[in-house]
């Protein structure tokens, strides 16, 4: 998250607007209802398994990997549905399976280090391209410049202007966050007075007749502001202030320190591209609850009278952490999607982003790796507000490079990349999150994204919001597909996904401003993500129309009438 988008979400939360913005707690498990069923814009998945039941098919389990923070592989409703590595013996600190890492029995952690430790906060990519080119052009007299010098030199401009804005923005954000916070605080002790006592419900808010005391009303219009996302107590508001507090003394000695480097922990050098053997066993490293989240939406055991019920059944989950408090580097998302793929996964699930990717051509080719063998990836849009076919987001599916597909044709993006945007559980004008990027051209669908109850670390479950969380809602969708219908290859599930959604009429908030755009206007597919129809789509996909498919995706043209079926596995 980054500063503009942190100090937005706040913004929010103290705008009497809020009110009719945001409404009330979301449904329970909502973002697993149907919106013809439910009357509630979630994914569908739960009235989609029930038909696939009903009709007697039987699903393949499939891995899907979380490519993220880490994860709690001991949660209740997650252990007995992490993957397990065949052809590894655990403990024994042999590559039983030789395939270049020891003990990986759930996944594999490439934050840490060989003595156990993991890297928890690092720096953004921007300080990381900061630190980079202020070396280089140290006291350099760019007069003295010609060439691609010359537009390095402009690039670094660009670089330390927008580093130290962010460092100012930094310095700044805490104390303008704390005096809204204590705004906050103030109203609480205002209504409290007013109701009588100190824990008091929204019901025992409404009752209350202010009459014509307009610092009561504003107190009330506060509260109820904040009451509608989640802080319920004075002592919800002091853990918002913890939070607040460690969100800018990260920032500051961390993401945003010039000085900070923690890859000594790891112990490889960043820059060399050429070594994907590093890194431990360790699959929740320090801080594990972003990841731990996204798996629960995407596959929490069903049904098992415990916590939640995630979208998908028939899943293992795979945890490859590779992502930081703070920027992600290329090398390592790199190599955790080639962990993945070589190791079986069908569907890759990544919940990130940032806004510099100077290793781009590393990660494409990752990423066309990915294509070539089958696998399904699906990627968190972003949390800026901001519009996607404009400001870059990485990474992204655009190679740098087109790559060559069959005789005349080369692909310019990744023919298995699913960007998500987020969807909020309301209906009407408000139905995209006010926080979620959007795009008309790179943002494929919207799917549930706000309020999401799911599991965290210890046997826990928590609400949280953002694409983040899209992300693996979609993935969860498209796991029912590649495991209902394993015949259909990863190209296949995409566009079925995306011609299936439930189209969305009507305008929306275009997320960050006040201004109403038709909700067709904010990604390719003009719609929500829907498990119904895509199941429906699905079942009339296979056969005949699935073999030329195939034979098309293959580089060899149309198909001839009695051409065969390869393999949709890798």
């Amino acid at each position: 998250m980054t500063i503009k988008h942190y100090l937005a979400v706040l913004a929010l939360l103290f705008s009497t607007m809020a009110i009719h913005a945001q409404g009330n707690k979301a449904p329970e498990n909502w973002f697993t209802l149907d919106p013809t069923t439910d009357k509630v814009n979630g994914t569908g998945s739960d009235q989609a398994l029930k038909t696939l039941k009903a009709k007697g098919k039987k699903g393949q389990t499939i891995i899907v990997a979380v490519l993220d923070s880490g994860v709690d592989p001991n949660h209740e409703d997650l252990k007995d549905i992490m993957w397990v590595n065949p052809g590894e013996i655990p403990g024994n600190g042999i590559d039983d399976d030789g395939n270049g890492y020891v003990d990986d029995i759930h996944g594999w952690n490439f934050l840490g280090g060989k003595d156990g430790r993991s890297v928890h906060h690092e720096t953004l990519e921007l300080t990381r391209e900061y630190v980079r080119l202020s070396k280089r052009f140290k006291d350099t007299d760019p007069k003295k410049l010609y060439g691609p010098a010359k537009e390095e030199y402009k690039y670094y401009e660009q670089i330390k202007t927008a580093f130290e804005e962010q460092r100012a923005e930094a310095e700044d954000g805490k104390a303008r966050i704390e005096g809204q916070l204590q705004k906050v605080e103030e109203a609480f002790i205002t209504v409290e007075k007013a109701i009588g006592k100190k824990n008091f419900t929204a019901e025992d808010l409404s009752k209350v007749n202010a009459g014509e005391n307009a610092d009561l009303k504003q107190a009330i219009g506060l509260v109820q502001a904040v009451m509608g996302q989640g802080i319920a107590s004075r002592e919800d508001l002091e853990e918002q202030k913890k939070e607040a507090t460690k969100y800018f003394t990260n920032q500051l000695e961390y993401n945003l320190n010039p000085d900070y480097n923690p890859r000594d922990i790891v112990g490889d050098d960043p820059n060399d591209l050429s070594n994907r053997y590093y890194g431990n066993n360790d699959y929740e490293g320090p801080d594990a609850f972003h990841g731990t989240h996204v798996a629960g939406i995407i596959a929490a055991i069903r049904n098992n009278g415990k916590g939640i019920n995630g979208i998908a059944d028939n899943v293992r989950i795979m945890t490859v952490r590779c992502v930081p408090d703070g920027d992600e580097r290329d090398k390592d998302i790199a190599n955790a999607i080639y962990y993945a793929v070589d190791n079986g996964a069908s569907i890759i699930n990544m919940s990130f982003g940032k806004g510099y990717s100077p290793q781009k051509a590393y990660v494409d080719a990752a990423m066309c790796y990915a294509a070539e063998h089958d696998v399904l990836l699906v990627h968190a849009a972003g949390n800026d507000a901001e519009d996607n076919d404009t400001d870059p987001n990485f990474p992204n599916d655009n190679y740098l490079t087109p790559v060559r597909k069959g005789l005349f044709k080369k692909d310019k993006t990744v023919p298995t990349w699913m960007e998500i945007g987020a969807l909020s559980w309301k209906t009407g004008d408000r139905r995209i999150a006010s926080f979620s990027n959007y795009g008309k051209k790179n943002v494929d669908l919207f799917s549930p994204g706000h309020q999401l109850y799911s599991t965290v670390p210890g046997n826990e479950y928590k609400n949280a919001s953002g694409t983040s969380m899209a992300a693996p809602a979609a993935a969860g969708v498209a796991a029912i597909l590649r495991s209902y219908y394993p015949e259909l290859s990863a190209t296949q599930v995409k566009d079925i996904l995306i011609k299936s959604v439930a189209k969305q009429d009507g305008e929306v908030y275009k997320p960050g401003t006040s201004e109403k755009v038709p909700f067709s206007a904010l990604c390719v597919s003009g719609g929500i993500v829907s498990a119904t129809n895509a199941v429906t789509l699905a079942e009339q996909t296979k056969g005949k129309k699935v073999k030329k498919a195939i034979w098309r995706e293959a580089g060899m043209g149309k198909a001839p009438k009695n051409a065969k079926a390869k393999s949709a596995t890798p």
